[in-house]
């Protein structure tokens, strides 16, 4: 029952229900009220608004509206008093984790945070440069995109003449599109032996990495916005990930293998995996570092140097030819237009 009651009357007294109103009033007004008035709200009697009448039981008088009201301002003090005890038990609380978070600072001169957002060019520029002057012995660079616009190449010339000056070595990779660019061939060469450059078909997004302690990589598209990294074993395998590069990449002063199959250049061979992949024309010249328009003039002459009519038969072709990477099937896995299968005499 009362269980049900508290569910009937889930108030307090200074918010009486319509009928415990009523009841309550006709009480003070008339100095007692009979105990079946206040049946049917049993608010009255737990919260000590009524109680029995010592002279009759069979009556229930009212306790007094102004001893109602000191109870009210004696429960908002507490409540009050009990809020403010809250509060200073949370300020004391901030105050000493904040203590505990300033004992955690790494010494002075050293960076106290493993990753850190930079927002803006300008931000990007200064801790580039800041890293800069404190490298003393390698720096590595992941450089996508194709052809380096002279701009960006301008941009980081006073960091890689500084370098250069104090015998930092450079290791560069690029695409292989990259060797069509006459600015970096001036770069390569202002620079002399302080750089060594190596390119790939494709790489990774943009990377710099110095002395193996802290580097840099995007963190949006526009490269508005970069990530600072010095987690040790963040920038570990960062570095793990450009050696396994390297090792796999070209020297710039070398020319790029032929691919083994007459009227296919070696981007041709790349367009051909990445189609066998199943990716757009839009993915493929980017991760190349190709216009979307020189990548389906590669793929126009890839169909044509394979006989291929549609992109379906072009793809079955790929595979034959053993484009998409696997191993060729027979001794003669494409017959190219007009020409005749060793097999077939």
């Amino acid at each position: 029952m009362a269980g049900h009651v508290a569910q009937e009357h889930p108030h307090g007294a200074d918010r009486l229900c319509a009928a415990g109103d009523r009841v309550y009033s006709r009480a003070v007004r008339r100095g007692r009220v009979p105990r079946q008035d206040a049946e049917p709200v049993p608010c009255l009697l737990e919260l000590a608004l009524l109680h029995p009448d010592p002279d009759d039981m069979d009556w229930l008088v009212p306790t007094s509206p102004q001893e109602v009201m000191t109870r009210l301002l004696r429960g908002v003090h507490d409540e009050v008093s009990a809020s403010q005890r809250r509060v200073g038990s949370a300020v004391e609380a901030f105050e000493r984790y904040a203590g505990l978070g300033r004992l955690l600072r790494t010494p002075a001169g050293t960076e106290s945070t493993a990753i850190r957002v930079l927002d803006g060019l300008s931000r990007i520029q200064a801790a580039m440069d800041e890293a800069t002057q404190a490298c003393t012995t390698e720096v590595l660079t992941v450089q996508p995109g194709g052809i380096r616009r002279e701009a960006e190449l301008s941009e980081g010339l006073h960091r890689a003449l500084a370098l250069r000056g104090r015998g930092v070595r450079m290791r560069d990779l690029y695409t292989h599109v990259a060797r069509h660019g006459q600015g970096l061939l001036n770069y390569l060469e202002l620079m002399g032996d302080a750089v060594e450059a190596r390119t790939l078909d494709e790489v990774i997004d943009r990377l710099i990495l110095f002395d193996r302690t802290v580097a840099f990589v995007p963190a949006n598209t526009d490269r508005t916005m970069a990530l600072e990294l010095r987690h040790p074993a963040l920038v570990g395998y960062l570095g793990t990930v450009f050696e396994r590069l390297w090792r796999l990449a070209i020297p710039l002063t070398a020319p790029l293998p032929a691919t083994g199959i007459e009227g296919i250049s070696l981007r041709e061979q790349s367009i051909a995996a990445l189609l066998a992949e199943g990716h757009q024309d839009a993915v493929i010249a980017e991760r190349l570092g190709i216009s979307v328009r020189t990548a389906r003039a590669h793929i126009a002459r890839l169909s044509e140097t394979l006989g291929a009519a549609s992109r379906t038969q072009l793809g079955v072709r790929i595979a034959q030819a053993g484009l998409d990477g696997s191993p060729r099937t027979g001794p003669a896995s494409v017959i190219l237009p007009g020409r005749e299968s060793p097999t077939a005499r």
